[in-house]
C-alpha cells in the first residue's frame, strides 16, 4: 500500500456495544481514545452510556507510509478515582485504503485477554487507488459480434458447398447451382418437324394425274358421238 504518505483518513466513532461493565451500583460513563502515530483523539464522555454508548464523533488522521493500524481504547470515566480500563484493540486500515470505505465493528479485550465488547467505526479514505493511468477505469464495451468465418469441414466429412456458385470463365455462362434440376427445353417447341406430305403438295405438278379416258369409238366416225 504505497503512496499513502500524508493522505487523509477520516474516522468516525459511531458507538460501542456489549461493553464490559466496570460499575456495580450505577451505569458506567464510557469514552473512546484513538491513537495513530503521534496523533491522539478522545471522544466526549457518554454519561450513563452503560454497555452501549453512542458517540457519532469524527476525527481526521494524516497517514504515514507503512503504518496501517489505529489503536483504540475504551475507558470508564470516574469522578473521585482514576478512570477504569474497559478494553483495547487494534483497527486495521487495509480495507479502507484499498476500497475507500470500511464500516465495521472491532472487538476489544481486557488486560487478561478476555472479550470486553466492540467498537463500531466508519473509516473513509477519499484517495483510494481506483484510478488506472491517472483516471478511473471504465468497463470496456463488449466486442461487436462477428459471424464465424467459413471453415473447412473436418477430415472425412462431406465438403461444404460455397455460398454462391463460383463465376465461370469470361465469355461462358455460369454453371448451374449444384444439386439443381437440369434445365428443361421450352414448351411447346418453336417448330415441329414436317413429315411427308401424303398428297404430294399443292397444286399438283403438270402431268401428275392420268390423262382423261377416251370414249370408245361409236358407230359414227369421229372421237365423240354427234350432237
Amino acid at each position: 500500500m504505497s503512496g499513502i504518505q500524508g493522505q487523509i483518513l477520516d474516522v468516525t466513532v459511531v458507538g460501542c456495544k456489549k461493553l464490559k461493565d466496570t460499575e456495580w451500583l450505577s451505569k458506567q460513563d464510557p469514552y473512546v481514545c484513538l491513537d495513530y502515530a503521534n496523533t491522539k483523539y478522545r471522544t466526549k464522555t457518554c454519561t450513563d452510556g452503560g454497555k452501549s454508548p453512542i458517540f457519532q464523533e469524527k476525527f481526521t488522521f494524516s497517514l504515514l507510509e507503512g503504518l496501517t493500524e489505529v489503536n483504540v481504547v475504551v475507558w470508564n470515566s470516574n469522578t473521585l478515582s482514576s478512570d477504569d480500563l474497559i478494553g483495547y484493540g487494534r483497527v486495521q486500515l487495509q480495507k479502507a485504503i484499498s476500497q475507500g470505505y470500511d464500516d465495521s465493528s472491532w472487538a476489544i479485550q481486557t488486560k487478561t485477554g478476555r472479550y470486553a465488547g466492540e467498537v463500531q467505526l466508519i473509516l473513509h479514505y477519499p484517495n483510494a487507488k481506483h484510478q488506472v493511468s491517472g483516471g478511473y477505469s471504465q468497463p470496456s464495451a463488449p466486442p461487436a459480434y462477428a459471424p464465424p468465418p467459413h471453415q473447412r469441414p473436418p477430415y472425412g466429412g462431406p465438403p461444404v458447398p460455397a455460398p454462391y456458385p463460383p463465376p465461370g470463365p469470361a465469355g461462358y455462362p455460369a454453371p448451374p447451382y449444384p444439386g439443381g434440376y437440369p434445365q428443361q427445353p421450352l414448351y411447346p417447341p418453336a417448330t415441329y418437324p414436317l413429315g411427308p406430305d401424303p398428297y404430294g403438295g399443292y397444286p399438283p405438278p403438270a402431268g401428275a394425274y392420268p390423262p382423261p379416258p377416251y370414249y370408245p369409238p361409236g358407230p359414227y366416225p369421229g372421237p365423240y358421238p354427234p350432237y
